[in-house]
């Protein structure tokens, strides 16, 4: 591992490139650049998020600390490492501090692993807007958790408003373990839904995504049940032919199948770690169109996977603004 304090991008450049030599690391494996931003309070818990996540997919890791914006003067600390503590591959913690914070794509782009796709990922609180934030806009895939916003579903109708194609959410990777059952459940159905009903927690952004996803399957209205439990509690479907389908969480690993006729069967339904969410998002490269529509019919916003997937990026200052004088 190498420390650099109060660098330059440049050097940090060089460190890497001897750091790679040093270890006969080939960058040819490298499958992806993963830019990470995350602020110092959690900045352990996204290292160790991402490590997860890289140690599935070979690839450059780039983390972004925005550390004091509002320090006085721009600086650069930079910890590098190959085959270390976070992953296999090549990896970068860069701290920025002052209007250095403000301008980290300045630093970023010429760490990017290069002729490989690049996907962001901001721990924490998503940006109001992507066009916002250089490391959202040079990114071919951007992950988000609007399950960290202080109002979750707000945020979620926040990312359909700014949506383009190459957008996720990791409350769409929560919904995979209960989209595969439900799918896995209609298997041998030949009968028309009916009704669909889901029970989750208030505000939860994974069930309300995982309603709009029944909603753009199924073509009907969901009937969203509030409970007092964590996530998401149970689904049911009724079917034309009078056969009713259930999947109800008994357990964090499990659930229970229930279907009419059938004896009721027990599913693996465990609740995944933050590390293996992102690696699923990162395992595909390309805009994920049935996330789209389910955040569209979530939200009530059409045409998203219309959308161009190309931002411009558009300034906006981090800065608070100054308080204005007052007069003596």
């Amino acid at each position: 591992m190498t420390t650099l304090w109060d660098t330059t991008g440049t050097d940090v450049v060089k460190a890497l490139s001897e750091s790679r030599r040093a270890a006969g690391f080939v960058a040819s494996g490298v499958a992806l650049t993963l830019v990470v931003v995350a602020n110092e309070k959690h900045v352990a818990a996204a290292e160790d998020a991402a490590s997860v996540a890289a140690a599935a997919h070979p690839c450059r890791l780039l983390i972004v600390v925005r550390r004091q914006i509002e320090a006085p003067m721009p600086r650069l600390d930079a910890e590098i490492s190959v085959g270390g503590r976070l992953g296999p591959g090549e990896a970068v913690v860069m701290r920025m501090y002052g209007r250095l914070a403000a301008h980290a794509e300045s630093v970023t782009l010429p760490l990017l692993a290069p002729d490989v796709p690049v996907v962001t990922w901001w721990h924490g609180e998503p940006p109001e807007r992507i066009a916002y934030d250089p490391l959202g806009v040079f990114a071919d895939r951007r992950v988000t958790d609007a399950r960290e916003a202080a109002d979750p579903i707000a945020a979620l109708h926040g990312r359909a408003e700014d949506y383009a194609p190459g957008d996720t959410d990791l409350g769409w990777s929560r919904t995979t373990p209960w989209r595969t059952l439900l799918a896995g459940a209609f298997d041998t159905v030949t009968g028309r839904p009916l009704s669909v009903k889901v029970v989750t927690a208030p505000r939860n952004v994974t069930g309300t995504l995982l309603v709009g996803w029944l909603r753009s399957r199924l073509g009907l209205d969901v009937d969203l049940q509030e409970t007092a439990k964590r996530g998401i509690a149970e689904v049911t479907v009724e079917i034309d032919d009078g056969t009713t389908i259930s999947v109800v969480r008994q357990d964090s690993h499990h659930a229970i199948l229930r279907r009419t006729g059938v004896p009721d069967r027990i599913q693996p339904l465990a609740r995944r770690t933050l590390g293996e969410q992102l690696a699923e998002e990162i395992k595909r490269l390309d805009p994920d169109q049935p996330y789209g529509e389910a955040l569209g019919a979530a939200t009530g916003l059409t045409g998203l996977n219309q959308r161009s997937p190309f931002r411009s990026h558009v300034w906006k200052d981090p800065m608070p603004a100054a308080s204005p004088a007052t007069p003596s």
